[in-house]
């Protein structure tokens, strides 16, 4: 449905609140004039455009989880797990730090006790001066309610329009498009584009092949695991030797979860690798017997199936999906800018906003490390240097296909576990 459409079923008491927000200037009683000066108002590019520049970080990450979705309604719970600012919550060590800074502890000078001089003893205050500092600012829950509240006084999100919709939630789809025209105008403009560069690389299919060299060697060789179920040393180099991407382990003494089962002991590509053909059946993890090949795998590495390079994409969205909430309007907008060669630099600045730090992970470590080299194994992004040295980035032919032809929904991932949270330091 339109926003004409959800206007018309909307009660006076929302038109006239969503009429406040912009101002509009209405002499009569009538709801439909109501509805028609609205309408002049929240489609204009500019009061878009406006508000867009208003909102805040969290508000646009928000807005970001709503706009490439094509699903129609959504539970009240299912927008404040997306409005949901957690990484505006210190940490209890942050807290506990920021507390000591604020109220540091005054020595006391020898033969004088702790008790306060009733010279120096502050004034009694007031009832409504303590109220007011005594109040604590909005939680996280609180902060979700409001953006929510925002949207709705917008005209961005409507609650739907039958009795067994009613307490659900709808974003009109003219305003959808809109917003999405509006977003993408406004980061082009903080964009670097370049010719392109002399030598680039450009994996397209690679993954999905070294899929099928890595059971090979699973095949051929007997490989052992530890207690905790990961490969030997040994046995990764040898692994690696037989990947077209040449990668080193991880060094000791960093901090590696989140991303995967074994992230903390392989390195990135054939992390995601590994986990794609354990999840797909291929490989079976036995106690006594080592890595080993089941039925699946047998007929991969024999060449009957190949390994789907869309099945591989869509698998690392949901791996990478519970540390970076937003990977799914992130990889959208990746898609429709880099079409073109791009700066690194300049797409990292224009949608790192939109990025939540995790843990030890900053948002630029993130959207370089996590997204953006990812997306180069995946084949979706060719990666360059120009003359200069400036790092460049562009979509592929299939890797556009593969970002517009398997969107994911916001709650979209692997079941608990399949990424390592847990903070065990190498």
């Amino acid at each position: 449905m339109n926003l004409a459409d959800m206007l018309c079923y909307a009660d006076i008491s929302e038109l006239k609140k969503i009429a406040d927000t912009y101002d509009c200037a209405s002499t009569s009683h009538s709801k439909n004039e109501l509805i028609q000066t609205i309408l002049a108002t929240v489609q204009r590019r500019d009061v878009i455009e406006s508000r867009i520049r208003e909102i805040s970080g969290n508000d646009l990450r928000f807005l970001n989880s709503l706009v490439f979705e094509n699903r129609t309604v959504y539970s009240l719970e299912e927008l404040k797990a997306r409005a949901l600012d957690k990484s505006a919550q210190p940490t209890q060590s942050a807290q506990t730090i920021q507390s000591i800074q604020s109220n540091p502890v005054q020595p006391t000078k020898p033969g004088t006790s702790g008790a306060p001089n009733p010279a120096t003893r502050r004034k009694p205050r007031s009832r409504k001066a303590k109220e007011e500092e005594q109040k604590p600012p909005p939680g996280p829950e609180e902060n979700a309610r409001l953006s929510i509240s925002r949207f709705k006084s917008f005209g961005w999100l409507f609650n739907g329009v039958s009795q067994t919709t009613r307490s659900l939630f709808q974003v009109p789809e003219d305003i959808k498009t809109r917003l999405c025209d509006v977003l993408e105008k406004r980061y082009k403009e903080n964009l670097i584009y370049t010719d392109e560069p002399l030598a680039y690389r450009d994996e397209r299919s690679l993954l999905a092949e070294d899929a099928v060299h890595f059971l090979r060697f699973v095949r051929n060789n007997t490989v052992p695991l530890t207690t905790e179920g990961v490969m030997y040393k040994r046995q990764i180099s040898q692994a690696l030797e037989q990947l077209a991407v040449v990668e080193s382990l991880p060094t000791r003494g960093g901090w590696r979860f989140g991303y995967g089962r074994h992230f903390r002991d392989y390195p990135d590509r054939f992390s995601l690798l590994y986990d794609f053909v354990y999840y797909e059946g291929l490989i079976a993890e036995q106690t006594e017997g080592g890595l080993t090949l089941t039925q699946a795998g047998f007929d991969v590495a024999a060449g009957l199936v190949k390994p789907d390079p869309a099945s591989l994409y869509r698998f690392w969205m949901r791996l990478y999906k519970s540390p970076i909430p937003n990977l799914a309007a992130l990889v959208q907008w990746i898609g429709r800018l880099s079409s073109q060669w791009v700066t690194v630099d300049s797409l990292r600045e224009t949608l790192q906003p939109l990025i939540r730090s995790y843990y030890y992970d900053t948002a630029a470590d993130i959207f370089e490390q996590r997204i953006l080299r990812m997306l180069m194994h995946l084949g979706v992004l060719r990666w360059g240097e120009t003359e200069l040295g400036l790092q460049v980035v562009k979509a592929t032919t299939q890797g556009r296909a593969l970002v517009s032809g398997h969107p994911l929904a916001f709650e979209d991932e692997l079941p608990h576990g399949a990424g390592e949270n847990k903070l065990r330091n190498r």
